[in-house]
């Protein structure tokens, strides 16, 4: 048993030294955006552009925040013409939200910056190293109920075949 505590505690360690990492990436990819929007609001704006029209309390669920909470980011997302909130048809207590057009370029921006930074650190490691990081990654992503990016094979794997 010491072998798997030994183990655990490599993994840990690594993946804490990746999340600072990251966590650096993604502050740097929100500076352009910083005088818009916080990093909730920018997690707010990521959710619709994953979901779609969505209700408000659906965001709030996602997001792990209040409902009043959510509904105060989405007035100031709103305001700066990032999101479009309005009423349910279908049931008038309810608000729906999307993002704006300007909305989806702020998410495209800051997406392209992370891809970009990240994909600098990756083009430096070996073809080995990145297979073995996307099917680490996949399988930690998946560990933790995220679900996995589509439409991007794997490095080396054909399109038709998923990794594992």
């Amino acid at each position: 048993m010491p072998e798997r505590a030994d183990d655990l505690a490599a993994v840990t360690s690594a993946v804490l030294t990746a999340g600072r990492l990251l966590v650096g990436i993604a502050a740097r990819s929100l500076n352009a955006v910083a005088d818009r929007v916080t990093l909730s609001q920018f997690r707010m704006l990521v959710v619709l552009a994953a979901k779609g029209e969505t209700k408000l309390v659906t965001i709030a669920e996602l997001l792990g925040v209040n409902p009043s909470t959510a509904m105060r980011m989405a007035d100031r997302l709103a305001a700066a013409d990032l999101v479009i909130r309005e009423v349910n048809p279908h049931n008038r207590r309810e608000s729906l939200m999307r993002l704006s057009a300007e909305g989806r370029r702020v998410v495209d921006e800051v997406t392209a910056r992370r891809r970009a930074e990240i994909g600098a650190i990756v083009a430096r490691m070996t073809p080995d190293q990145c297979r073995a990081l996307v099917v680490a990654m996949n399988a930690f992503n998946a560990a933790a109920g995220e679900p996995v990016e589509e439409g991007v094979p794997p490095p080396g794997l054909p399109e038709d075949r998923p990794p594992g």
